[in-house]
């Protein structure tokens, strides 16, 4: 997909079309996760740091992710996918891997132009289905149709013909092949190899000489075109985690015990969302110096239940020492399963009943933990069914505070659907459009208006009928 995150908040607002969108982190410490391609024009790319994108694109409309809609509209891309061949291997909400060999598309005979078909057809497909453009490299190997797929961009289609794959690979840098990061780079460049046909060039020999066996072998072969990884169907996530980088680091160890226990919550809604349970929780710490530190609990069996991530995140974080302040903070779950043990529930009471050490006593934890403290033992006992999971951004947020984020969907009693486009000194800014009207009209309002409310996401106008007032 093109843009994806800053195409969707575009499709969405009328007006941001045409107009630079930058997509990520809003904080001092942010980065860019997706900029659309007018706001690339000003040199703004993902993974830059936000207070860097602000310099160069000072006018772009700066915007929270909205992760949920983008999951939505990657789920009815991916289900177009699956029309093509049951071989898909998903590689983010925006990109994936078809085998159309695998599917029925294709003629038994099939030639370039059958295959460049099957590729505008799906191009229609999506923007005929979501609004949104997406643009396909069609060639006989992931690293080809990878490349292809970059080539096509934006709103393209490149076919790479067989025969025609080391031609094409040879002015290439040596890290357009995968696996080939800063390290590997700098090895070959100092034996005189900056391109992939130099690679090729060089010999296998030479580059088991100087990476070693595997990884020689295989950066060989990818120079000369050649790479036979299968698509494989299905990847299973092997953790879910969620983690936050603090505009000012927190040195208050209330503090971050509170946003531990916020981004348990978000964790576990993750967990339910994708119908998983996990059995190792794990918890992150970036100290002010950018050391990391992570430690681990594996549980008795799998779960999805909030309380005893949030305990085993809590008796976690008491054997690190954030006394000098800490930038990042996360929670996570691995070992994920399809299914939750019911009997952890019970378990988790029985422990402290008995005054053991944790509900979660480790089994087998890749780091041990410290006992549980007090954050743990003031716990509330765990009912006998899954509680439900606060709403995000509950833990952190005053009572009857309400944090206006950019981006975020509202609604207003008299004036309808809108979206947040700024806050501060105490009023909130307010657009009034949906995917479907024309730009709209902007207003503010003090930020405890009682007939402002946060509102859910409305999907581009290609994929629902938008409800609403007029702007």
């Amino acid at each position: 997909m093109d843009a994806f995150f800053a195409a969707v908040e575009q499709a969405c607002k009328p007006s941001l079309r045409g107009k630079p969108v930058i997509v990520g982190g809003l904080g001092p410490r942010g980065v860019v996760s997706t900029a659309s391609y007018e706001a690339r024009i000003f040199g703004v790319h993902s993974a830059m740091p936000m207070a860097q994108a602000r310099r160069l694109c000072p006018n772009a409309a700066y915007l929270a992710p909205r992760f949920e809609l983008y999951r939505r509209i990657s789920d009815a891309v991916m289900e177009l996918l699956a029309r093509l061949s049951p071989l898909v291997e998903p590689l983010s909400l925006d990109e994936a891997f078809v085998d159309l060999e695998a599917g029925r598309v294709l003629p038994g005979e099939a030639g370039p132009e059958d295959v460049r078909a099957v590729g505008e057809r799906l191009r229609a497909d999506i923007r005929a289905g979501t609004g949104l453009s997406g643009s396909v490299g069609l060639a006989g190997s992931k690293l080809l149709a990878k490349i292809a797929s970059e080539q096509a961009k934006p709103d393209g289609l490149v076919l790479i013909t067989p025969g025609t794959e080391r031609e094409l690979l040879a002015p290439m840098p040596v890290r357009t092949l995968p696996g080939v990061g800063p390290a590997t780079a700098e090895t070959l460049r100092r034996s005189g190899i900056t391109t992939v046909g130099e690679t090729a060039e060089a010999g296998e020999a030479e580059l088991l000489r100087l990476l070693g066996r595997a990884h020689g072998g295989s950066l060989y072969a990818m120079a000369c075109g050649v790479d036979d990884r299968p698509v494989v169907a299905e990847r299973e996530s092997k953790s879910i985690s969620v983690e936050d980088t603090f505009d000012v680091d927190l040195t208050d160890r209330a503090q971050v015990q509170m946003q531990v226990a916020r981004l348990a919550e978000k964790c576990v809604r993750r967990l339910r969302d994708a119908g998983r349970s996990g059995r190792t929780v794990v918890v992150k710490v970036r100290s002010y110096d950018f050391s990391t530190l992570t430690r681990s609990e594996t549980l008795r069996g799998p779960t999805d239940d909030y309380t005893v991530v949030r305990d085993a995140a809590a008796r976690l974080l008491d054997a690190v020492d954030t006394t000098a302040g800490v930038r990042l903070l996360g929670v996570g779950v691995s070992g994920l399963a399809d299914y939750t043990q019911e009997d952890l529930f019970a378990q988790a009471e029985a422990d402290r009943e008995a005054g053991e050490e944790g509900a979660g006593e480790a089994a087998g934890p890749v780091e041990s933990a410290e006992p549980a403290g007090p954050y743990a033992a003031e716990a509330p006992p765990v009912p006998a069914a899954a509680p439900p999971v606060p709403a995000e951004g509950a833990a952190n947020s005053p009572p009857g505070h309400r944090r206006w984020v950019p981006g975020r969907d509202v609604r207003h009693a008299r004036h309808g659907a809108g979206w947040v486009q700024g806050s501060g000194i105490g009023r909130v800014t307010v657009r009034f459009e949906t995917p479907a009207s024309a730009p709209g009209r902007v207003r503010t309002f003090p930020v405890d208006d009682p007939e402002l409310e946060p509102a859910e996401p409305l999907l581009p106008e290609a994929m629902a009928e938008v409800p609403g007032a007029q702007p």
